[in-house]
C-alpha cells in the first residue's frame, strides 16, 4: 500500500476512544511484519482491558516516533479527490500514523537503527495511554509527536485547565418564585463573575481564552430549579495557578466549582531548517511527562478541520510528511 491507501485503511479501521482494540490488532501486524523484515520488536502494553499501547523497536530507542491511535465521535469512512483524503481521524491521527510507518519503513530500509515507534490509547480523552508510556521509559532522548500542524514544527502549544461548576437551590412553584431558590440563577451569576475573569498573554503563545463550553439544570418551565451545571475550559499559556485562584474566587460561595483536568502549557523543541508554528490544542506531550526525551511537535493537516465532519487532510501533505519525518529522526541520531 501506499501511503494514500495506508491512510485509508486506518481510517476505516473505527477507534473511538475506548474502541481501539481493532485498529491496535492491525498496527501490531503490520508493524509485526516491519519487526520480521527488520529485525525489530514489538510490545502490546495493556492499558485497559482490550485496550494497548503499541511500542515497536529497532535497537536502543534514541528517537522514538509516537502519536495516538484513537479518534473523537462520530466515526465516518475514508473518501478521497485529487487533493484530500476524507474520513474520521484523517488529520488526528491516521494520516500523520501512515506517515511516520512510512518514513520509519524507509530509514530501516536505509540501516537507520536506534528508532522506535509508541502508539498510544486515550489521547482525546484523558491521554491514558501517554501516561501508561510515561512510567514505561526505554531511554528515548527524543519524542517527535504527531498532532496536525500543517507540517510545521510547533514550538509551543497552550494548556488546559478544565472545570465542572454545579450550583443547588430549591424547588418551588414559579407563580411564587419567593418560596425558592433559583440554582440557575446562582449558576449564572458565578458564570458573569467568571466570564470577566482577567486572563494571561504570553509572548510566544499567545492569549489565554476561557470557553463556557456546556451547561444544563431545571426541570420544567414551572418550577424553580432546584439543580444547574456547567463545563468551563480555560486554554493555559502561562502557569495555571494564578487562574485558578482567580477562577475560585470568581465562583464564589454559592456554587461549587471542581476541578476535573490540568495540563500545563509547553514549550516545545525546535530544529534548524523547518518552519515553525505555535498550537493552542493540548496534546499527550504532557502526560509523557519528559520519560520519552526532549519533544517535538510535527504533523500534517490543520486542526481546524479536526473534530469536524470534514475532517480531511491534505495528500500532498501526507507525502510530505513522510521526508519530514526522515530529515528530523536522521537530525537528532546525530545530535544525538
Amino acid at each position: 500500500m501506499d501511503v494514500y491507501q495506508l491512510t485509508r485503511a486506518l481510517v476505516d479501521i473505527e477507534s473511538l476512544t475506548g474502541n481501539e482494540y481493532q485498529v491496535g490488532c492491525y498496527l501490531t501486524d503490520y508493524l509485526g511484519a516491519l519487526a520480521s523484515r527488520f529485525g525489530g520488536s514489538v510490545e502490546c502494553v495493556e492499558v485497559e482491558p482490550k485496550r494497548f499501547n503499541i511500542l515497536a523497536t529497532w535497537g536502543e530507542p534514541v528517537v522514538t516516533l509516537s502519536t495516538h491511535i484513537d479518534t473523537v465521535q462520530p466515526f465516518f469512512p475514508s473518501r478521497e479527490d485529487a487533493d484530500h483524503i476524507y474520513g474520521r481521524g484523517a488529520c488526528d491521527t491516521k494520516g500523520i500514523l501512515a506517515a511516520m510507518l512510512k518514513a520509519l519503513e524507509a530509514l530501516l530500509e536505509e540501516g537507520v537503527r536506534g528508532v522506535a515507534l509508541l502508539l498510544v490509547v486515550g489521547e482525546e480523552r484523558n491521554s491514558a495511554g501517554a501516561y501508561m508510556a510515561s512510567r514505561q521509559s526505554r531511554g528515548s532522548r527524543y519524542l517527535i509527536n504527531g498532532e496536525p500542524t500543517e507540517n510545521k514544527l510547533a514550538l509551543g502549544s497552550k494548556g488546559a485547565l478544565r472545570y465542572e461548576v454545579t450550583a443547588t437551590g430549591r424547588m418551588a412553584h414559579s407563580a411564587y418564585p419567593e418560596l425558592g431558590e433559583s440554582a440557575i440563577l446562582r449558576l449564572l451569576d458565578a458564570l458573569e463573575r467568571i466570564r470577566h475573569i482577567p486572563l494571561p498573554v504570553d509572548e510566544l503563545l499567545g492569549p489565554s481564552t476561557l470557553n463556557i463550553g456546556t451547561i444544563g439544570g431545571g426541570r420544567a418551565p414551572n418550577i424553580v430549579p432546584d439543580a444547574a451545571h456547567c463545563e468551563i475550559m480555560i486554554r493555559l499559556v502561562q502557569d495555571a495557578e494564578p487562574l485558578r485562584k482567580a477562577f475560585v474566587e470568581a465562583a464564589g460561595s454559592q456554587v461549587d466549582a471542581r476541578q476535573v483536568l490540568l495540563i500545563p502549557a509547553v514549550r516545545l523543541g525546535k530544529l534548524p531548517g523547518f518552519e515553525t508554528t505555535v498550537v493552542s490544542f493540548t496534546t499527550d506531550i504532557p502526560a509523557f511527562g519528559g520519560a520519552w526525551g526532549q519533544p517535538f511537535l510535527l504533523g500534517p493537516g490543520s486542526i481546524h478541520v479536526a473534530h469536524t465532519l470534514e475532517e480531511r487532510v491534505p495528500k500532498k501533505q501526507v507525502a510530505d510528511a513522510i521526508e519530514i519525518y526522515k530529515k528530523m529522526v536522521r537530525q537528532l541520531l546525530v545530535a544525538a
